[in-house]
């Protein structure tokens, strides 16, 4: 265990002490948040991001110790552990390197090798691996016996190799060596399968392609995999590059494996079989071997990539900024079947439900007028939520002249319902509203999303959200890990009101789960609203510890505390009393009152029991107490005139709302039913890695369109305004002429020469984007 944290305090370059504090915290049940926000005297202040990346190497260094302590147990119970090799396999520190080492003494099936050293071969492939000197044909003659099922010398040779091949490709050192030199040395190449050009058309841009594996992206390797699963390329890793490949073809690997044995040419009657044996561990089972490792390793790779991706632009979302507690209208767009309508006031209790039919084939424009319009005064709805889905442009007008009629006092804001009919769907939704219809459901949660996105996206698998790329090609129990942790520590983060909390939000909360959630939601309902903290410790089954996890995050607007009201920990409720008495405040007069805590010294209020974190966090608690971190509301709004993709022309300046972020750039909703891709050198005018530097989900943005291809729904667009539009180039650039900032070489080995590198860039990213299933509705 020391062994561990001492390696994690490394890696995240901290005390040990520190690591160690927090994983004796998380090995007793405390959570992420609550270590991070309420035992920094501990930890050293490690905050969430830390924390959370502890949490995974210290899982995955367990399983490493776990899988070591299976490794030496197996090695022992065939008398074949040595102090050395004890020594090599507790000195790994990945579980590749262990399973090297393992490979030896891994219990495997029958094979050539082992059949042969049971015909007694194992003399003869040593005797000439010591001995080049020695003639192969001569010695093998000496092994032949039918008896043994060695009828010729050719055989005890074929033998011989099979036990010199398993011999090769099972040293550790070598075999560890020859996947780096793969790793760096080596491409991935893809063709297209034959007759699948016209299928295939959507990995076009993969039909004649290689890149070396060190520069492969993360979405591109998810796009060659996917496009190889569908059975439309096909895939191949290449130990070189093409000129090393003609100029030397696979020799410098040959060449390793001979060194690591003594094994070269020198004209003794041995050296020309021996080089043989080489290259037929090499090509036969090494090469494949390492293939197949390599592969699962660039998987890997994208994966984790995919997920952070996920993970980033779920924290987004979820911490966009609410609306607040406004009546407001929530319209879930369609055509023939209509718009579904759901008012719900300020608390997202629904008041009113309805259909109406404004669109073809119905057409009863004037009649929705007057039905919203009545709803809208009955209910003094404030706001307006339009799912943006099919119709939604259509819709959007209906609300805009709606709003035009009301005297513009009421603001309409198109939302992502991306999940809304997971949600009608669920089981969830039909005990929140029962009776109601699978199709109103939907209305209601626009609506509610728009008032306060975390609240309601809770609802919902975080995976029907639709802010990941490829996620339907991920591990399931990786994703669902990762976005849990997401979700826990935005939900954590804002705080809950305890009082208003739905059963989803409470189960996120620190130290609760869906057990306990809908107990204190019984609970309430039973006997009304809590009124301090300490009456959850009422709530059946709900302990010490889940108390001590919760409470910080629970809020309680207009109980008898105050404090029940901000993210002080009841357990500093005494450290605030010795605040008062030194200010000979009352907690009415100090709480908000920022003159009179920026004057406190900190150190002053520290001691044994509450460390100066602690005291520090308590007095800015104090001065904004229960602060929501998200930003402040703003809405975006899309140009009149442009509906459709044929109302787009290059050169447009408009106003959008980013939808989603992937690792090759943003897609932006700018009001025409097809999100526009802004790639990642578009994003801004200088260098960045990730497009999530420039754009999250949410973000209101304004774009400059740069080329619009109607019959593949492909927009591109460019949050570099100041570019001038280069028709030849298909591309934003500079007045100059020239590009500037971003990623500008797109260029890849294997691609098409003569086409415009900013517009393969484009293309390939619509390819991707293509590959994801699409939102609903579109």
């Amino acid at each position: 265990m020391n062994a561990i944290n001492r390696r994690i305090a490394q890696e995240l370059q901290v005390a040990e002490g520190q690591v160690a504090a927090a994983v004796d915290l998380l090995d007793a049940g405390s959570t992420v948040p609550f270590i991070a926000r309420y035992r920094k005297e501990a930890t050293g202040a490690l905050d969430d991001t830390q924390l959370r990346t502890l949490e995974e190497r210290l899982r995955y260094l367990r399983e490493l110790e776990d899988r070591r302590k299976a490794v030496l147990e197996s090695i022992r119970s065939q008398d074949k552990l040595t102090p050395e090799l004890e020594k090599q396999v507790l000195a790994v520190d990945t579980k590749a390197q262990l399973e090297d080492i393992y490979l030896p003494y891994k219990p495997k099936r029958r094979t050539k090798a082992t059949i042969a050293r049971e015909a007694g071969l194992a003399p003869l492939a040593e005797g000439l691996l010591a001995n080049p000197a020695l003639d192969p044909k001569v010695e093998a003659a000496k092994f032949v016996d039918e008896g043994k099922g060695v009828k010729t010398p050719d055989e005890a040779l074929e033998g011989a190799r099979a036990i010199l091949v398993e011999k090769f490709t099972e040293k550790a050192e070598l075999v560890g060596s020859l996947r780096e030199a793969f790793w760096n040395r080596g491409r991935l190449v893809s063709k297209v399968r034959e007759g699948k050009t016209q299928d295939g058309a959507k990995y076009s841009d993969y039909f004649d392609f290689f890149e070396p594996l060190t520069k492969l992206p993360s979405h591109r390797i998810l796009a060659l995999f996917r496009g190889e699963k569908e059975e439309m390329l096909d895939l191949v890793l290449e130990p070189e590059s093409a000129a090393d490949m003609e100029a030397n073809g696979e020799k410098a690997y040959e060449q390793a494996i001979a060194a690591s044995f003594g094994v070269a040419d020198r004209g003794r009657p041995g050296d020309k079989w021996l080089m043989d044996a080489v290259r037929w561990a090499w090509r036969t089972r090494l090469k494949i071997s390492l293939s197949v490792d390599l592969r699962a390793k660039l998987w890997q790779t994208a994966e984790d990539q995919a997920v952070k991706v996920f993970a980033g632009n779920l924290r987004d979302l979820l911490l966009a900024a609410p609306a607040g507690p406004r009546a407001t209208m929530g319209l879930d767009p369609g055509f023939r079947t209509g718009v579904k309508v759901a008012v719900v006031d300020a608390t997202g209790k629904v008041v009113d439900t309805g259909v109406i039919y404004p669109h073809e084939p119905q057409r009863r424009w004037n009649d929705a007028l007057a039905l919203l319009g009545a709803l809208c005064m009955k209910h003094k709805v404030e706001l307006i939520a339009i799912g943006n889905g099919t119709a939604s442009r259509e819709t959007d007008k209906l609300a805009s002249e709606l709003v035009t009629k009301l005297g513009g006092k009421i603001t309409k804001i198109v939302v992502s319902e991306a999940g809304a009919s997971v949600y009608s769907a669920s089981a969830y939704a039909a005990s929140e509203l029962p009776g109601m219809d699978v199709t109103l459901r939907g209305a209601v949660s626009i609506a509610r999303r728009l008032q306060d996105p975390l609240a309601e996206l809770v609802k919902i698998d975080p995976k029907s959200i639709g802010v990941g790329q490829y996620q339907h090609d991920l591990a399931e129990f990786k994703l669902s890990r990762s976005l849990d942790a997401v979700v826990e520590d935005c939900v954590n983060g804002v705080g809950v009101d305890l009082n208003t909390a739905s059963a989803p939000l409470l189960s996120r909360v620190s130290g609760l789960g869906e057990s306990l959630a809908g107990n204190i939601v019984a609970h309430r309902d039973a006997n009304g609203a809590f009124k301090t903290r300490a009456e959850l410790k009422k709530v059946p089954r709900l302990g010490a510890k889940a108390f001590e996890q919760c409470a910080g995050f629970l809020r309680i607007r207009g109980g008898d505390d105050p404090l029940d009201a901000s993210g002080v920990h009841p357990e500093a409720y005494p450290l605030v009393r010795k605040i008062l008495a030194a200010t000979k405040a009352d907690i009415h007069v100090l709480i908000g009152d920022s003159k009179i805590l920026r004057g406190l010294n900190a150190k002053n209020f520290a001691d044994e029991q509450f460390g100066l974190p602690t005291v520090t966090d308590v007095l800015k608690e104090l001065e904004k107490p229960g602060r929501d971190p998200r930003p402040e509301f703003k809405t975006a709004t899309f140009k009149e005139g442009v509906e459709t993709l044929s109302d787009l022309k290059p050169g447009m300046v408009l106003e959008g709302v980013v939808t989603n972020v992937a690792a090759f750039g943003a897609f932006v909703d700018i009001g025409v039913h097809q999100d526009g891709l802004v790639h990642i050198s578009a994003m801004s005018k200088t260098f960045i890695k990730d497009p999530r530097e420039a754009a999250k989900p949410g973000d209101v943005v304004k774009v400059k369109v740069l080329e619009v291809d109607v019959p593949r729904k492909r927009i591109a667009l460019t949050m570099r305004l100041d570019d001038a539009f280069d028709a030849k180039a298909g591309r934003g650039a500079p007045s100059g002429g020239r590009p500037q900032g971003g990623r500008q070489d797109f260029s890849r080995q294997g691609q098409p020469q003569g086409r415009s590198s900013a517009g393969n860039a484009f293309a390939e990213a619509f390819a991707r984007a293509n590959a994801t299933p699409p939102k609903k509705g579109r």
